[in-house]
């Protein structure tokens, strides 16, 4: 059967009303991620977008705010050791998770998600 999923269009992470500067201080300043411009439509709901890859991540504004633990976006990453240094750096930890041939880790967001990163070309 032919699949009728083409790919990945955009990932959404959940965050608190207000979120806005810390999402743009960590995905954007620490993360390098390019901030895009919300569809007028939908800015009055709040939360950010970044262009990450050829796909988009979303932080939305979701009123009862509860953080993912366990589910989570993978980051694929140039240099993973780069990735952590500068989380660390900022006061974010970074959580070994090995893999047998893959190098990776996990960390969270300012809003408790989890996030995974993964290095690769």
């Amino acid at each position: 059967m032919e699949s009728l999923v083409l790919g990945i269009d955009h990932v959404q992470l959940a965050a608190p009303a207000g979120c806005e500067a810390q999402a743009r201080y960590f995905f954007g300043d620490l993360l390098g991620l390019v901030e895009i411009e919300k569809p007028e439509k939908l800015r009055a709901r709040g939360g950010v977008w970044f262009l990450c890859g050829a796909q988009q991540l979303h932080i939305g504004v979701e009123t009862e705010f509860a953080p993912a633990k366990k589910a989570h976006p993978a980051f694929r990453v140039k240099d993973l050791d780069k990735v952590r240094k500068a989380l660390s750096d900022h006061g974010f930890e970074t959580i070994e998770d090995p893999l047998p041939g893959v190098r990776r880790c996990h960390a969270f967001d300012p809003f408790g998600n989890r996030l995974k990163f993964v290095e690769g070309k």
